[in-house]
């Protein structure tokens, strides 16, 4: 049996559904909306990859450039690559789109950057989390429009981490949902189209990061994460007490740790993201944790697929 065939069958053992199930052969639309180009690799790109491979359409909508990124990775900061992170930032993203095999569109806003300091600095003039809510929300409009997605991802209130480019991605992602659907709302922008449900991606929660700490420790191997976990907050709550949705995506790791290496100046890959043997991360923690937001079809929590309720209704 080749891989192509075997794949399909083991994911169907495993409780999956083929993607000819919409009833009349409709291919399922997941658009995932994200400030940065890389956001998409590090967030739900395995979930995406699994979609892709079942059929399914997916389209990455990047609302900023990643202008204002830092080189992360040593071995690509050098000159050229500093004068031309705009074009570099580009080209990188097209590299993971291809490697996920989603489709993507860029909003065309400018990265705000992540301002550090005390006092903290006034954010730059024109960049993304300044431009007016209803002129960003716009454009997001009209790619939901066109796509017409049947489920949307974004991040939650907190952008994941408060960077306010992603905080702002929360912000226009909400309201474009909402608004999509509305004929009143930005009438220059396509035919209305109602998305059937919304997403929060959630990352690394604190169970997740204990786990994978005390498989390796227990696997005679060098944690990373117990710096991560002796500084967290005991009074935090963890993000997994909001996750309804866990996607099992393990078979999609590599294309994930691919699409990742792909977006070279901001992943070194020498770093954390990989000390996790994938085989490992497969029996320990094979999923993608989400959090249903908005939903207009029926499901049961918790779920095991961002498309429950919707392969019904579609």
């Amino acid at each position: 049996m080749t891989e192509s065939n075997a794949r399909p069958q083991r994911l169907a053992s495993r409780g999956f559904i083929a993607p000819d199930v919409a009833g009349n052969g409709e291919k399922l639309r997941l658009m995932a909306v994200h400030a940065h180009p890389d956001d998409e690799s590090s967030k739900g790109a395995a979930t995406m990859a699994r979609y892709v491979a079942e059929g399914h359409e997916v389209m990455v909508v990047t609302c900023t450039g990643g202008e204002a990124g830092s080189v992360l990775n040593p071995a690509m900061d050098r000159p050229e690559v500093v004068r031309n992170m705009t074009d570099v930032r580009r080209e990188e993203m097209a590299r993971a789109a291809k490697i996920l095999g989603v489709h993507h569109r860029w909003l065309g806003f400018v990265d705000s950057g992540l301002p550090e300091g005390d006092p903290l600095p006034p954010l730059p003039d024109g960049c993304f989390a300044l431009v007016p809510l209803e002129e960003s929300v716009a454009p997001l409009v009209a790619e939901i429009r066109a796509f017409r997605p049947h489920v949307v991802v974004t991040y939650d209130e907190n952008g994941g981490y408060p960077h306010p480019d992603h905080i702002r991605c929360h912000e226009v992602s909400v309201a474009a949902y909402e608004a999509a659907a509305d004929p009143d709302r930005f009438p220059g922008a396509g035919q209305p189209w109602q998305p059937l449900k919304l997403y929060y991606s959630h990352g690394f929660s604190r169970a997740k990061m204990t786990a994978f700490h005390e498989a390796l420790l227990a696997g005679g191997l060098e944690s990373p994460y117990g710096e991560w976990l002796s500084k967290w907050d005991p009074d935090r709550a963890d993000v997994m007490e909001r996750v309804t949705t866990q996607v099992d995506c393990g078979d999609y790791f590599e294309v994930r740790d691919e699409a990742l290496k792909a977006h070279a100046t901001q992943i070194d890959p020498n770093s954390r993201w990989f000390a996790m043997p994938l085989d490992l991360q497969r029996k320990v923690w094979p999923t993608e944790e989400y959090e249903l937001a908005r939903s207009l079809v029926d499901s049961t929590l918790p779920e095991d697929d961002l498309f429950a309720g919707v392969r019904d209704k579609v």
